[in-house]
């Protein structure tokens, strides 16, 4: 069997090399300015920082000055004179100690608050997409980009570009200070910067393409845990732990394999660098001493030299330490703008048309053709056409796969249709903002969707501003009181993650009720009791038909118990409809709904 692993295993490396060599080239560090928006409203607190920053860099330079004045001072006779340098450094040393707090404090907390902001607009973009995106992108995944790539980007903002701008001040003030301290042995240092930055340069580049890779791997083993934990029941029903393990092992031993060669590529730059900085200024002492001897510089001024020498070689050092840092920052912020920005197949108008008075309820299919985006080539409705009046309860039957639910999710603007359209109260649904006329609908979908908090909780999602005497009511409407009261804390019981603390039925009627109590003008019950016993159905039915009075209600059922008082019956086969009438006409009429109740009601089959 090939699974979804086995085939990331063939495709990702070579798939990795070519989309990260691309992208490094196009975007390299530059990526790094996709951050500016989010920047831009903390101006106050990047100029309190850049002041800090500054300052700190200022009295780290003149750090050097006070300790050649120190040292040339004891050969002087005056005590004072030596005190007030000893008092001048110490000085020094404690505006350097509160620059560099405040340097911290600033621009800490300015990662962590831009930080925040970019997973609150990559989790409000990701909740807003429609489902067609999902269909392409492991829900794993984004959660591995909303996390590893945010707390990748946070020790960068935090941290390291703070750290590479005072070194890059560091590196350009020592620089003149070692020119004006001696002009001649600055010479010799600058002769090795063509032999650092060359290897930088080079392996920089392919770092930054095994920095993306390795983040591709990460994201990958996350959605790969991802998919089996949701599903872990499924997995030791089918005793599918080891395989599911294996499968997860080697994602995650490819995303090892790929931060090896990272790691090695960063330390092997990292020798490189140190040892020509340090060699270099181990050569450059030397000749110091032997002026020193000579008489061509004092001892203080060879070890202010030495100082700058030194603060040099440290921030180049840790440029090219922070260099690397960038570079995965840089790919992790092409990741995480690609979901800011991801362009939706689905997208509300420009200037919308307000839905009046919160929807009568008339819709309108007219000639719709449709077929889901990763299976294109197949048709799942072509050129329906009906008409539901405001009110009226109408039931989409057929056997699975006709189309059904396509029609539910139509109804919703989950996807447009690639033909025909779709109105609400005489208005295009493309026309409308989609909050808008969804909040006119009420959802009871086939497989319930129960969040991980109490029961009742999980009703008011339906209306989040509903009174717990409405959670009441609508439970007991859904026949559902009886056993949430039984519950230890009641309606405040905790479910579980996916209401794994509940039985299919009470997931059902959790999932009824919040559709009562959301009190919308169109109802859609897709298979609504499907997984209910015969006696809760029978009391679901009754409030079904209770709320559907006024309502504009879709049914869509295999069960067709369900259906008979509907006030009409649509009839779908391989997405058309075949047949329209009620219950007792198409009987009468023959054909697939006839078969269908005939297989049901006669013998006692269920059609599936």
């Amino acid at each position: 069997m090939t699974t979804r692993t086995d085939a990331a295993k063939a495709a990702p490396p070579a798939k990795a090399a070519n989309a990260t060599e691309e992208r490094a080239r196009s975007k390299k560090i530059g990526s790094l300015r996709a951050l500016v928006p989010f920047l831009v409203p903390y101006r106050v607190w990047i100029i309190g920082a850049g002041l800090a920053l500054v300052t700190t860099a200022l009295v780290a330079l003149i750090m050097p000055l006070a300790v050649r004045r120190v040292v040339d001072g004891f050969e002087t006779n005056t005590a004072a004179l030596l005190d007030s340098y000893f008092l001048a450094a110490l000085g020094i040393a404690g505006l350097l100690a509160l620059g560099t707090g405040a340097r911290y404090y600033l621009v800490t907390r300015l990662g962590e608050r831009v930080i925040a902001d970019i997973r609150k607009a990559v989790f409000f973009r990701m909740i807003s997409m429609s489902p067609s995106f999902y269909e392409k992108v492991m829900t794993g995944e984004v959660l591995s980009r909303i996390t590893t790539d945010t707390t990748l980007l946070l020790s960068v903002i935090s941290s390291s570009v703070s750290v590479a701008l005072r070194n890059a001040l560091i590196l350009m003030g020592g620089l003149v200070m070692m020119v004006v301290t001696s002009p001649k042995l600055t010479g010799m240092v600058l002769l090795l910067v063509p032999a650092i930055i060359v290897p930088i340069v080079v392996l920089g580049r392919k770092l930054r393409a095994l920095s993306r890779e390795n983040q591709d791997w990460i994201a990958q083993s996350s959605g790969a845990a991802s998919e089996a934990l949701l599903a872990a029941q499924t997995v030791q029903a089918f005793t599918h732990e080891r395989a599911s393990s294996n499968e997860f092992s080697n994602v995650t031993e490819a995303s090892f394999t790929s931060a090896k060669r990272r790691i090695s590529t960063r330390a092997f730059m990292t020798v490189i660098v140190i040892f020509l900085v340090f060699a270099g200024i181990v050569g450059v002492l030397w000749v110091g001493a032997r002026d020193v001897r000579a008489d061509a510089m004092s001892i203080g001024a060879l070890i202010q030299f030495l100082i700058y020498a030194i603060m040099v070689a440290g921030a180049v050092g840790a440029l090219s330490e922070i260099w690397g840092e960038l570079q995965r920052a840089a790919g992790a912020t092409e990741r995480l703008v690609e979901l800011v920005y991801a362009e939706d197949t689905v997208t509300d108008p420009a200037r919308p048309v307000p839905l009046t008075h919160g929807g009568k309820g008339d819709i309108m299919f007219d000639g719709v053709g449709f077929a889901y985006p990763t299976r294109a080539e197949t048709a799942a409705l072509t050129d329906v056409s009906f008409t539901i009046k405001a009110g009226e309860t109408v039931a989409l039957v057929g056997p699975s796969g006709a189309g059904k639910s396509t029609i539910f999710q139509l109804l919703q603007r989950f996807y447009d249709p690639q033909t025909g359209k779709i109105t609400l109260d005489g208005v295009d649904l493309r026309d409308m903002r989609r909050e808008g006329f969804r909040a006119a609908m009420a959802l009871v979908p086939q497989d319930p969707v129960i969040f991980a908090a109490s029961a009742r909780d999980n009703i008011r999602f339906g209306r989040p501003d509903a009174t717990d005497a409405e959670v009441e009511a609508a439970a007991r409407a859904a026949a559902a009181h009886e056993f949430l009261a039984a519950l230890p804390e009641g309606y405040d019981s905790y479910v579980g993650e996916r209401g794994i603390m509940l039985s299919g039925g009470q997931k059902q009627r959790i999932a009824i009720a919040r559709a009562i109590l959301r009190d919308a003008p169109i109802l859609l019950l897709d298979e609504a009791t499907s997984a209910l016993d015969a006696e809760s159905e029978r009391l679901v039915q009754r409030a079904v038909a209770d709320l559907s009075a006024e309502r504009t209600t879709l049914i869509v059922a295999h069960r067709l118990a369900t259906v008979k008082k509907a006030d009409r019956i649509l009839v779908f086969d391989a997405g058309q409809i075949v047949a329209e009438g009620s219950h007792d006409a198409l009987v009468a009429e023959g054909g697939l709904y006839a078969r269908l109740a005939r297989l049901q009601f006669t013998d006692g089959i269920a059609a599936e």
